[in-house]
């Protein structure tokens, strides 16, 4: 180790792996277009379907003919390795750039928010540790609000459509403040509204739009299909190869806008449920450490079911059938 290192205390590049891209130019102008992995380390499908889509590439199969395709595999290249979801916290929360960088996401925030203003849309692939179909997550329609002020409604949501996956799913930042408002009720320690913005958030504040993709369980090899099929989709929906777009299909839009909290150890879901099941007015969702249950409000769809929550997290989260049509 230097001796400049030891005096600054910068961890080792052991600790602090570099970011990995990797980009295809086309020779006609068209957009830019980022596809990035491994936010979260155990989150292993993004990577694998990119390794596969950087192949074709590669070989001919295929070729991007105008634009710019950035691939970033690994996001997170510490908690990757660790094959944990985060290295030291979790990097799709409070992404912003920090002139006092202390820990491991902070110093591959700094860098990654510069990748994501030097693009035009982003498509981040995720997966999940329950069962469940692959959605998308998109952002606010247009708006000049406080919260998150956007101008792209339309071209995200015809860019979640082309995805492939027949959920589409949209209110998170609305729900993250009202989750807020239920922990300052519950007198625990008050979240940031910072704390609900990740790499789409960044990436509608610095003028693009992007979308998360969730493509299935962690250890599902579907999830690698899903996700490669969705990158090869957006390829073409965004015109930079001269493959035919997806056509488009009528998906499932979720408003999600209401959600269960835990208020004490002890409360919990009730049933085995999966994001995106329908459910009926009156169902039992959940049920209070004393016993009391919880029924769904009203005709919707259940959402993150968590069955392990703890005070101030939420039990699920609940949507209804969004006036957002694609």
């Amino acid at each position: 180790m230097m001796l400049a290192e030891k005096l600054s205390g910068t961890p080792s590049d052991a600790d602090d792996p570099p970011l990995e891209t990797i980009g295809f130019h086309g020779l006609k102008a068209g957009p830019k277009l980022l596809v990035m992995g491994a936010v979260h380390g155990n989150e292993t499908c993004g990577p694998q379907a990119i390794a596969r889509v950087i192949a074709d590439c590669r070989e001919g199969r295929v070729r991007i003919a105008r634009g710019e395709v950035t691939f970033l595999p690994v996001a997170n290249p510490k908690a990757y390795r660790q094959n944990t979801r985060e290295g030291d916290r979790n990097l799709n929360r409070d992404l912003r750039e920090r002139p006092q960088p202390v820990d491991n996401e902070d110093r591959i925030g700094n860098r990654l928010t510069a990748i994501l203003r030097a693009h035009d849309a982003l498509l981040d692939v995720h997966s999940f540790s329950g069962e469940g179909v692959p959605f998308v997550f998109f952002g606010p329609d247009d708006n000049r609000g406080a919260l998150e002020p956007f101008r792209h409604a339309a071209a995200e949501m015809e860019f979640a459509g082309a995805l492939g996956v027949e959920l589409m799913i949209h209110g998170w930042l609305d729900i993250y403040v009202r989750l807020i408002a239920a922990r300052e009720r519950l007198d625990l320690p008050r979240l940031a509204v910072t704390e609900g913005f990740g790499t789409t958030e960044f990436m509608r504040f610095a003028g693009g739009y992007g979308v998360t993709l969730e493509c299935g369980r962690h250890d599902d090899p579907v999830s690698v299909d899903v996700g490669y099929a969705a990158i090869r989709n957006v390829l073409a929906h965004c015109g930079l190869t001269d493959e035919d777009p997806p056509r488009a299909e009528r998906r499932t839009v979720v408003h999600m806008d209401d959600l269960v909290i835990c208020e004490a150890q002890g409360d919990r879901l009730e049933g085995s449920w999966r994001t995106g099941d329908r459910v009926a007015k009156g169902t039992p969702i959940a049920r209070r450490a004393d016993g009391t249950v919880v029924p769904m409000p009203r005709d919707g769809f259940i959402i993150f079911p968590n069955p392990t929550a703890h005070p101030g997290e939420g039990i699920c989260y609940l949507g209804t059938e969004s006036a957002r049509r694609r």
